[in-house]
C-alpha cells in the first residue's frame, strides 16, 4: 500500500453497503467490518481481521465510522 491512508470506507448507500477503494481502486462493497478485514487481506494484509480494521488509521471512514452500516 502506498500513501499514509491507503483505504478508503464510502458512505452507506440505500442497501447499506459501503464501497470500499484500497489503494486508489475500488475493491467492492462492503456490509461489515468483516468484509472490510477481508477486502485488505485481498490486498495483502492476510493478518487482518475486524479488530483490526476499527482501529486501523489505514482507514479512512467517510459517512460514519465503522459501526455505520444502514443509510
Amino acid at each position: 500500500m502506498t500513501s499514509d491512508r491507503p483505504v478508503v470506507v464510502y458512505p452507506p448507500d440505500e442497501e447499506g453497503g459501503r464501497r470500499v477503494r484500497v489503494d486508489g481502486q475500488i475493491s467492492g462493497r462492503a456490509y461489515s467490518a468483516r468484509d472490510v478485514a477481508a477486502f485488505l487481506q485481498e490486498a495483502g494484509l492476510q493478518d487482518y481481521d475486524e479488530m483490526d480494521v476499527v482501529r486501523s488509521s489505514l482507514i479512512e471512514w467517510r459517512g460514519g465510522g465503522p459501526d455505520a452500516w444502514a443509510r
